[in-house]
């Protein structure tokens, strides 16, 4: 693509997330062009045309593909994003797709396959990947000497989802005046299931890229507290390496996740990975900004980071799409297969909990 071009954009699925996030983010850019919105729903869709510029707006998607797009947000209900964004490849466009990648694991790989095969770029929305905490904590392990032979990982989260989980209230940072069907959130076919799908796909985005491996094994409990969907999750995984490690999922009210600074857009995530290996350990905790690096060696690293280095913002992944569409050499981040591994550990933890027993991990092993 020509330096000059503008990128030409679509968005399918322009709903609460990505109207306060991803068209925002897109729409300061002057190397973008706002060509085609999608969602159901026309005075929603004239409200967007208006604010943002779309040159374009529609309920479907398939007429939104016949504009020449060179890249697309995929922000519509899980259960549609295989058929979106692989529509989306197929049409010629680059896609940012949204967090859970799919329902199923097979869905997900025919999505890496695809865009392998029509050699599109194929972008995972895991903001924290992009924050300078995720970052510097994917060098140390690559670049900085890593831990030796991981044997060990505890990932715990919790987030103020349970208003929303519940079907009761919104959740902060996304537009309210956009807000999706109670049935995006908590019907398990649209959704793929509760806090598991909404927030530990964010949590293991994070950890899988920053370990490189890929459960093999899942033994999941999981609470719905009455809700429709999982609302706490305890999840026991063993890797292919040999590994093993726990995953730990909590939806809190949204009070709970109040801190007092005034700048930050919203609460603040309790997200705490901790990577255990022969030769050392590193510790990320993203709730306070801190990443430890310690191995037998010598090192003992404390990193001073910037402020606010763990808060959740996405901007990373679609500026990754846009430079990625211009051919300007930047990091993926947030790839398909990474995303396909995040999709088998939420998927088999719901079939262990089906079958109360340890699951192995479709094609795995």
């Amino acid at each position: 693509m020509a330096s000059d071009k503008k990128v030409r954009l679509g968005v399918i699925g322009a709903g609460s997330w990505a109207v306060s996030n991803h068209i925002p983010v897109l729409h300061e850019r002057d190397d973008v062009e706002l060509v085609v919105a999608v969602r159901k729903g026309e005075e929603a869709l004239a409200v967007i045309q208006e604010k943002f510029g779309f040159s374009h707006i529609t309920e479907d998607y398939r007429e939104a593909l016949g504009h020449d797009l060179d890249a697309v947000v995929v922000a519509s209900p899980s259960s549609l994003h295989h058929e979106h964004a692989k529509a989306a490849m197929e049409a010629g466009a680059n896609v940012l797709c949204e967090k859970p990648f799919t329902i199923n694991p097979a869905d997900a790989w025919d999505l890496h396959q695809t865009a392998e095969q029509l050699g599109r770029h194929l972008v995972l929305s895991f903001g924290w990947n992009y924050r300078p905490i995720g970052v510097e904590a994917k060098r140390l392990m690559t670049e900085g000497g890593g831990v030796g032979d991981i044997e060990h990982v505890m990932v715990a989260m919790a987030s103020g989802t349970r208003e929303l989980l519940k079907a009761t209230g919104s959740y902060e940072g996304a537009a309210t005046d956009f807000m999706p069907e109670w049935d995006t959130w908590t019907d398990p076919k649209i959704s793929g299931g509760g806090y598991g799908p909404a927030q530990l796909s964010h949590a293991m985005g994070l950890v899988l890229s920053l370990t490189g491996d890929r459960a093999s094994q899942v033994f999941a409990l999981m609470n719905n507290v009455g809700a429709r969907v999982d609302l706490h999750d305890a999840i026991s995984i063993r890797y292919e390496s040999g590994a093993t490690g726990t995953l730990s999922g909590a939806s809190c009210p949204s009070a709970a996740n109040a801190i007092d600074v005034a700048d930050e857009p919203w609460p603040r995530h309790q997200l705490q990975a901790r990577i255990y290996g022969s030769e050392g350990q590193l510790i990320v905790d993203l709730e306070r900004d801190f990443l430890w690096h310690y191995r037998e060696d010598g090192v003992d690293t404390k990193v001073e980071l910037p402020e606010h280095a763990g808060l959740y913002l996405c901007d990373g992944p679609p500026n990754a799409l846009i430079d990625l569409t211009l051919g300007r050499d930047v990091p993926n981040r947030s790839p398909a297969d990474l995303g396909a591994k995040t999709v088998e550990v939420i998927h088999t933890a719901f079939e262990s909990v089906r079958a109360g027993a340890l699951v192995d991990v479709p094609g795995v092993g």
